[in-house]
């Protein structure tokens, strides 16, 4: 965690000074294809269960699917994030923003579809059933603003909003007042 840290993105996509764990699962985006959306998720593993390091193994297919009997129904899954922001505030990157992250799986938003195109994904540890941790919110507003410096973003959603039928993240307790405004 960066406390009353101002963040800054390198050239390479990555958040100096923070914890970076590389996940495999990410690939190029498409040529000229314009960063301009946020999208905001929640995640807990095992579900409504918080802290260890299931999140980051599962970001990097090394979940121990013994662990719990929810991972035998996630365990073929491929699934990463550009960021995490785990219930203490520490912020974690997957995934360089200049790669399109797998997190938002079949989606849309306004006349655009397949959002990892053009988003960066950011999972807050959580569940559609819990409040949001206060340091969760001050470190979420720092990466919104680092990332609105260095990308045009347009819209920050949830996922839920770009795939309404699919999705509930993140949730009924996230505060949107609590985060900056574009």
């Amino acid at each position: 965690m960066m406390e009353n840290a101002i963040f800054s993105i390198n050239k390479n996509g990555f958040i100096r000074g923070i914890k970076y764990i590389s996940s495999p699962n990410y690939d190029e985006r498409p040529n000229n294809a314009s960063i301009d959306l946020l999208v905001i998720h929640n995640i807990s593993l095992p579900p409504n269960e918080f802290g260890g390091h299931d999140i980051e193994d599962f970001f990097q297919n090394k979940l121990d699917i013994k662990k719990h009997t929810y991972f035998q129904s996630i365990k073929d899954l491929k699934v990463s994030s550009h960021f995490l922001i785990k219930r203490s505030g520490e912020v974690i990157q997957f995934v360089s923003c200049k790669n399109r992250a797998w997190h938002a799986g079949k989606s849309s938003w306004g006349s655009r579809h397949n959002c990892n195109d053009f988003s960066i994904g950011i999972e807050l540890e959580g569940s559609d059933n819990t409040t949001f941790d206060t340091e969760q919110y001050l470190q979420l507003n720092l990466l919104i603003k680092c990332l609105c410096k260095e990308y045009k973003i347009n819209d920050i959603v949830g996922h839920s909003d770009i795939s309404p039928n699919r999705k509930s993240d993140p949730g009924p307790f996230f505060n949107w007042n609590l985060i900056l405004k574009l």
